[in-house]
């Protein structure tokens, strides 16, 4: 009974993310690696597209299928710049 009481009283609660466009950010520097000093580009790009996710989802399935050796986070916003440019 005590280490159910240790179990419950150790447990830490994360806090889910307030966003969709976050847990897609915190989704994309999981799978593609990418480096501490970019982070808060990625999530940069997906609050500026908050509203269109789709682009963003769309860049990292490429991603995934096209790069499959080196920096796939450096070939993720290559894709997206070239996404965009496309839009304009």
């Amino acid at each position: 009974m005590d280490d159910i009481k240790n179990i419950l009283k150790n447990k830490v609660d994360k806090k889910p993310p307030a966003y969709e466009w976050q847990d897609l950010a915190l989704r994309i520097i999981k799978e593609l690696y990418v480096p501490d000093f970019k982070k808060s580009s990625v999530f940069k790009v997906c609050k500026d597209n908050c509203n269109n996710l789709t682009i963003i989802i769309r860049a990292l399935n490429d991603t995934k299928e096209l790069c499959k050796t080196g920096a796939k986070w450096q070939y993720f916003f290559k894709i997206l710049s070239s996404k965009k440019d496309d839009k304009k």
